[in-house]
C-alpha cells in the first residue's frame, strides 16, 4: 500500500502547536507527512523560533491531503500563486484541511462558498464578515465535507485530523493512532464548552469517560454514572454539558458505536455477538442505533469497509 501524502502548508508567523497536530497524527505508518511553504527558506513561529522549510508550492502537486494549520494574522490574503494552488490541488482531487485560522486560506479560495465552515470561535466573526458566502458555524469542533475540511481552535485540528485518519483506514486503526498519542480516539460536544468565560472550576470528566469506556458492555445508567463520581445525577448532566457540550447518554452511545464499528472492521464476529459486546443489548437494537449514526447497516458498513481495504491492497501490488 502506497502511504497517502500529507503536506502542511505553512506561512509566517506559523503557529506551532497547529503544525503539531497535523504532524503528530499522520506521522503513523500509513502516512508520509512533509511540509512547505510559498517561499522556502527560514519561517518564523508565534513561540518565537524559526524553522527550516525546504519545499515550496509545487509539493502541493503531489499531496493526497493538504493541511493549512493556521493562517495568521487572520486578516492576511494567501497571495494569488497559494490560492491556485490550492484550487488546483482540488481539482485533481486532493483533500484540503484547516486547523483552527486556517480556515481563511481555505475561504479565499472561493471553496467554501455555499458550506458550513468552522474556525476557533474568536475568529468566526471576522471570517464570516470577510467571506459572506462561507456559512461559518462557530459551535462544532470540525466540519468534514469529504473533499474540503475545517476544524476549530488548535487542539480540534487532532480531532479532525484522527476523523480523516477514520474515514481513510477505519475506526479501529484510529483509536490505534489515538491510543499511541494517548488521547481519545473521538471526542464530542462543540465550542460552547470552552466559550463560557468566568465558569467555576469543575472536575473533570476524565477517569469516568476512561471507566465507562472500559465497561460499554455492561448496562450503564445516568445513575451508575452519577453514584461513581459522588454527585447527582443533575450534577452530572451539567458537568456532560459543561465540559463534553452533550448530554451523557449521547456520549455513551457515540462510544458505543465507536466501539461496534471497530469490532466490524477487525473481527468476523456475528451482529448479535457484537451487539452485546458494545452494550446494545440485541442485533435488532444495534441495527437501529447504527443506522441512525451512520446511514448504514453493521453489515453494509464491513462489507463497505473490506472491499475498501481489498481495494487498496491491489492498488499496492
Amino acid at each position: 500500500m502506497q502511504p497517502h501524502r500529507v503536506v502542511a502548508l505553512v506561512t509566517g508567523p506559523q503557529a506551532s502547536f497547529e503544525l503539531g497536530c497535523a504532524a503528530a497524527v499522520f506521522r503513523a505508518d500509513r502516512y508520509r507527512f512533509s511540509v512547505c511553504t510559498e517561499r522556502p527558506g527560514a519561517i518564523r513561529t508565534t513561540e518565537g523560533f524559526t524553522m527550516l522549510v525546504r519545499s515550496g508550492l509545487r509539493a502541493l502537486d503531489r499531496a493526497d491531503t493538504i493541511v493549512v494549520p493556521g493562517w495568521l494574522p487572520i486578516g492576511s490574503e494567501p497571495s494569488p500563486a497559494v490560492v491556485r494552488a490550492l484550487v488546483r490541488a482540488h481539482r485533481r482531487g486532493a483533500r484540503l484541511v484547516s486547523i483552527c485560522s486556517g480556515a481563511a486560506a481555505l475561504a479565499a479560495t472561493g471553496l467554501l462558498d455555499g458550506r458550513r465552515a468552522t474556525t476557533h470561535w474568536r475568529y468566526a466573526d471576522e471570517l464570516q464578515r470577510r467571506y459572506p458566502a462561507v456559512l461559518v458555524d462557530p459551535d462544532v469542533l470540525y466540519i468534514d465535507h469529504g473533499d474540503i475540511a475545517t476544524s476549530a481552535g488548535s487542539g480540534t485540528g487532532i480531532d479532525l485530523c484522527l476523523q480523516l485518519v477514520r474515514n481513510d483506514h477505519g475506526a479501529a486503526y484510529a483509536a490505534q493512532v489515538a491510543r499511541g498519542m494517548v488521547m481519545p480516539p473521538h471526542r464530542e460536544g462543540g465550542q460552547v464548552q470552552y466559550k463560557i468565560e468566568e465558569a467555576q472550576p469543575t472536575e473533570s470528566l476524565g477517569t469516568l469517560l476512561d471507566w465507562a469506556t472500559r465497561h460499554l458492555a455492561e448496562p450503564i445508567t445516568l445513575d451508575d454514572l452519577a453514584a461513581r463520581i459522588n454527585v447527582s445525577p443533575r450534577t452530572l448532566a451539567r458537568r456532560f454539558a459543561e465540559q463534553l457540550g452533550q448530554a451523557p447518554g449521547q456520549w455513551l452511545l457515540a462510544q458505543r458505536i465507536a466501539k461496534c464499528r471497530a469490532l466490524l472492521e477487525e473481527t468476523d464476529l456475528p451482529v448479535e455477538t457484537i451487539a452485546v459486546r458494545v452494550g446494545l443489548s440485541s442485533a435488532t437494537n444495534l441495527r437501529r442505533r447504527f443506522h441512525a449514526a451512520l446511514r448504514t447497516t453493521p453489515s453494509a458498513y464491513r462489507r463497505a469497509f473490506r472491499a475498501q481495504k481489498s481495494s487498496e491492497s491491489s492498488r499496492s501490488m
